[in-house]
């Protein structure tokens, strides 16, 4: 088999709803080199399934497809990776089932790009967010930071990249265990590619994320701080750089402290209620005492 110049790696499950519009994204592309596109599809329960061989079955660029159904769910992260190895391109597009590329150039600018700047692991671009009203509004979730090429900026301000505006090299040969228990893999992954180069931005709309459709976008403050604590927690066994290290832990306290204050708050307003609901039941044991009160304050 030839190898491809990229593979497109695209993790799916539930997405009858969006993941027409992200294959074709995808097979629109025009590029003057090879394109494979993995699909893999987490036992999805809806229809999925046979969206996607409709597509096999009928649109021009089939032949890019690879896709693979597993029996039985395996959960996101084996999901990815398990795509992500059967990547054999020199490189690794992201484009998840919810989200889809606008621009048929895209893969086109990213790989020049990456192919006369040998010093940058990674590329990303600006991207259009749809809200869940079907309203498209420039992105309102991220803000790029000064210095943001470098791995100490990426640690110290978290994933500034939505996933589906990045390009990478294929050069991550075997993930440290750590990554595969990661509650936030894509950020775990751009770590892991800024230890090898600089992250490149690309001032143009290129694609399209779906806000409040993701795995996160459901999560509650308590549970998305507790994934940021493990994710944490996660780099820092992994990491051996100190410098980063300072960082990582300082981000992973500042969790912890975050999750404190969300904690107690839930808990006091807990407590606030059972404190007037144990009143009533008081009040109940004596109704005399109770109907008394009440006549009172309606007097």
């Amino acid at each position: 088999m030839k190898k491809k110049t990229v593979s497109v790696c695209m993790v799916t499950y539930g997405h009858e709803n969006y993941i027409r519009q992200a294959i074709e994204g995808v097979l629109m592309q025009e590029c003057d080199f090879d394109v494979e596109l993995i699909i893999a599809n987490d036992a999805s329960p809806d229809a999925t399934d046979e969206i996607i061989k409709s597509i096999i079955e009928n649109h021009s660029r089939s032949s890019w497809i690879r896709y693979i159904k597993h029996e039985k769910n395996i959960g996101m992260m084996p999901n990815f990776i398990f795509a992500f190895k059967q990547c054999q391109g020199k490189y690794v597009a992201l484009c998840d089932g919810d989200d889809y590329w606008i621009d048929r150039m895209k893969l086109q600018k990213q790989v020049d790009f990456l192919e006369t700047n040998p010093d940058y692991v990674l590329c990303f671009h600006q991207v259009n967010i749809l809200k869940t009203n079907g309203e498209i509004v420039d992105d309102f979730i991220t803000k790029i930071p000064e210095n943001y090429e470098t791995i100490e900026t990426l640690a110290r301000w978290g994933n500034y990249m939505h996933t589906p505006s990045v390009v990478f090299r294929n050069i991550i040969k075997e993930f440290p265990f750590e990554f595969s228990y990661s509650p936030i893999g894509d950020f775990f992954l751009y770590m892991l590619l800024a230890e090898k180069g600089k992250l490149k931005y690309i001032e143009e709309k290129m694609a399209v994320y779906r806000f409040g459709v993701g795995f996160h976008s459901t999560n509650s403050a308590i549970k998305m701080t507790k994934s940021n604590f493990k994710l944490f927690t996660l780099l820092l066994s992994y990491s051996k750089e100190s410098r980063i290290n300072v960082i990582l832990l300082d981000r992973q306290l500042g969790s912890l402290d975050h999750l404190e204050v969300l904690v107690r708050a839930e808990y006091q307003e807990a407590f606030v209620s059972h404190h007037i609901f144990f009143k009533a039941i008081k009040s109940l044991k004596n109704p005399r005492k109770f109907l008394l009160k009440l006549k009172r304050k309606l007097i």
